[in-house]
C-alpha cells in the first residue's frame, strides 16, 4: 500500500474540527508528520508526533497494518480514533496488545486563567526550592535522565527547543526535581507536558511549574494546551485555571 506522506488540503480535510493541538503542529508543518492512504485521493490518515497517532476519516485495517509495519513499528504508541469504527479496527490490528484509555481534552481558552492566582501559586514554593528556565545546560540533562526525558524528548536539538520550545524546572540543592515543558509546539502555542521525580511528588511541585509555565506562554502570547491522561492530570488542570471540555477513548499499543 502506498502511503502519503505530504500534507495537502484533501488530507486536511479529514482532520477537520478536531481540536488536538497535536494534530495542528503535523498539519502545519511545525512538527510531526502526516501519513494517508493515497496521495490524491485520500480517505484514511494519520497523524503522528512522539507518543501519539491520530486516526482520522474512514476507518481502513489494511492502512494501519501497513502503518504498524513501517511508520508506527515502535514498542510504545497511543492511538487515538476519530470514532468507534477505528477504536474496532484499533483492537482487531493490536488484539492484546493494546489497552483502551480515558483521556480528558479541555477547553482551549485563555480568559479562564486568574493571573494573580497563577502568580500566588508561584510565590508559594518553598524556600528550599529554586524556579529556572530550561537553558542548554538543562536541555541536555533532562535528555540524559529518564524522569524528565519527555519535557525536551521532541525537539531534535538545543536549538530547536530554543527556537520552539518551552519550559521550567524546580530545582533542590540544584537538581531538577520537577518540570513543565512543551510536549510539542504549533504555530500559536505549545501542548503541556508535567513531570515530577518520584521521591517529590505530592508536594504541589507540578502546581507551581504549570502555573509558571502557564505564565511564561501568556507573556509570549502562546497559548499553553492540557490533555490529561488520567483524573488527577485533570484535576490539576481545573486548578490551574482549565475548564474541562469532554473525555475521549485512546489506545496505548505494544509491540
Amino acid at each position: 500500500m502506498e502511503i502519503a506522506l505530504e500534507v495537502t488540503p484533501a488530507i486536511e480535510n479529514l482532520f477537520a474540527g478536531w481540536e488536538e493541538t497535536i494534530i495542528w503542529s503535523c498539519l502545519q508543518k511545525v512538527m510531526g508528520r502526516v501519513c494517508a492512504n493515497d496521495t490524491k485521493s485520500p480517505t484514511a490518515a494519520i497523524a503522528l508526533l512522539g507518543d501519539f497517532g491520530f486516526l482520522a476519516g474512514q476507518a481502513d485495517t489494511k492502512f494501519l497494518l501497513a502503518l504498524k509495519r513501517t511508520v508506527c513499528k515502535r514498542d510504545f504508541l497511543i492511538l487515538v480514533p476519530q470514532d468507534e469504527s477505528w477504536s474496532r479496527v484499533i483492537e482487531a490490528c493490536y488484539g492484546e496488545n493494546c489497552r483502551r484509555v480515558t483521556r480528558y481534552a479541555f477547553k482551549k481558552e485563555t480568559e479562564g486563567f486568574d493571573l494573580p492566582k497563577l502568580e500566588s501559586l508561584v510565590r508559594g514554593l518553598p524556600k528550599e526550592y529554586r524556579l529556572t528556565m530550561i537553558d542548554q545546560l538543562w536541555y541536555s540533562y533532562c535528555g540524559q535522565t529518564s524522569w524528565c526525558k519527555d519535557l525536551v524528548s521532541q525537539y531534535e536539538s538545543f536549538e530547536q527547543y530554543a527556537d520552539l520550545g518551552l519550559g521550567v524546572l524546580i530545582l533542590k540543592d540544584g537538581v531538577p526535581v520537577s518540570g513543565a515543558s512543551s510536549y510539542s509546539t504549533y504555530r500559536s502555542g505549545i501542548e503541556v507536558e508535567i513531570d515530577t521525580r518520584e521521591d517529590h511528588r505530592r508536594e504541589g511541585l507540578a502546581t507551581v511549574c504549570g502555573a509558571k509555565l502557564i505564565l511564561e506562554c501568556l507573556k509570549r502570547n502562546l497559548y499553553p494546551s492540557w490533555d490529561a491522561h488520567n483524573a488527577w492530570s485533570a484535576a490539576l488542570a481545573e486548578k490551574l485555571g482549565y475548564r474541562f471540555s469532554h473525555e475521549y477513548a485512546a489506545y496505548e499499543t505494544f509491540l
